[in-house]
């Protein structure tokens, strides 16, 4: 385990990055946005996730790359929703239309505290201020990282809030488990029946559909490489794994079958994103030393369903005073 300091913000804050070492793996973990800044897998030459070498390439060019978006990550409709009677407008950071990732001011943009840490685990917090892109109530939120034996990485979320809010927070990283230019060719098995169709701005259209017959089926596992129209993979949806939060399971399988390397995914939560990363732009070099193009890694985000203030029947993102929230994920790498 150690410490050091990574770089500043533009308001002269240090950031710090801390070093994990534990089940075979090594973890670095950035003050800013508790960010999964490089993960590695012991007798794995290349980096398990996308980043960049330096602090200063993240406000410039990351697109989550490994961040915590919150307070309510993934897209709200024309950043608008009604809890309690009372009508809310948040920001709509994402061309003006939508709200992503908990505003452009989210948790996945700001400093977090290091509040403990060991050889194997570190905890961070953030407190999201009253008002804070249009949220109500001041909450706080925890993000404990561990790395556990037999190739485990372990992320609890906890959090409470002072009013009735919403409160989906996520994990971030792209993975790419054998260093190939694309993960087109990695296997991805998901255990879900049905996912959420979108509309043109990636909002949920409100259907729930079952994946049977449709390209969104991964029941079982199969090769992500999908093409469509544009020639373009287009993986970007809401899986549904479960109307609730339940007791930890395994929801996600990927593998590459040219490394060998294979992750398993648990987790806690009712919904996972699965997004193919075709949207990623070349821009700096990345860890593996060139800019990565698209689909250069997949994202597997545990949440709440998307935009669920919005529509019935969606497994929702509400939390209250007295109230503790807690998301609890497991990334378990194995090397066949």
């Amino acid at each position: 385990m150690a410490i050091e300091e990574f770089g500043q913000t533009a308001n002269g804050e240090t950031v710090h990055r801390v070093t994990l070492d534990g089940g075979g793996l090594t973890a670095r973990i950035m003050t800013w946005g508790a960010t999964l800044q490089e993960l590695r897998l012991e007798g794995h030459m290349p980096p398990l996730t996308l980043g960049f070498p330096d602090f200063a390439s993240y406000p410039a060019h990351s697109p989550y790359f490994g961040q915590t978006p919150g307070r309510h990550a993934n897209r709200i409709s024309g950043g608008r929703f009604v809890l309690d009677g009372i009508s809310y407008q948040l920001e709509c950071n994402e061309r003006g239309i939508t709200h992503l990732h908990g505003g452009s001011a989210g948790t996945a943009k700001r400093l977090w505290t290091l509040d403990s840490y060991g050889t194997n685990h570190a905890v961070f917090s953030i407190i999201d201020p009253d008002g804070q892109s249009g949220y109500p109530g001041t909450m706080k939120i925890e993000a404990r990282y561990e790395l556990r034996p037999g190739g485990c990485m372990a992320i609890t979320y906890t959090s409470v809030t002072d009013r009735p809010t919403l409160a989906n927070i996520v994990h971030h990283s792209y993975f790419n488990l054998d260093g190939s230019e694309t993960i087109l060719d990695h296997e991805m098995m998901i255990a879900a029946d049905h996912y959420l169709p979108v509309d043109d701005d990636q909002i949920p259209t409100g259907e729930i559909k079952l994946v049977e017959g449709t390209d969104f089926d991964f029941r079982e596992l199969r090769p992500i490489r999908r093409v469509g129209p544009d020639g373009q993979v287009l993986y970007d949806n809401n899986y549904c794994i479960s109307d609730e939060r339940e007791p930890v399971r395994t929801i996600a399988l990927a593998r590459s079958m040219w490394s060998g390397v294979a992750m398993e995914l648990r987790s806690t939560e009712p919904g996972l994103q699965f997004y193919s990363g075709f949207k990623i732009k070349p821009t700096i070099a990345g860890l593996n030393g060139k800019p990565y193009g698209p689909h250069a890694g997949f994202c597997l985000e545990t949440q709440s369903w998307p935009d669920s203030p919005n529509h019935a029947g969606f497994a929702g993102a509400v939390l209250r005073p007295g109230e503790k929230l807690v998301q609890h994920t497991e990334h378990v790498f194995i090397r066949s």
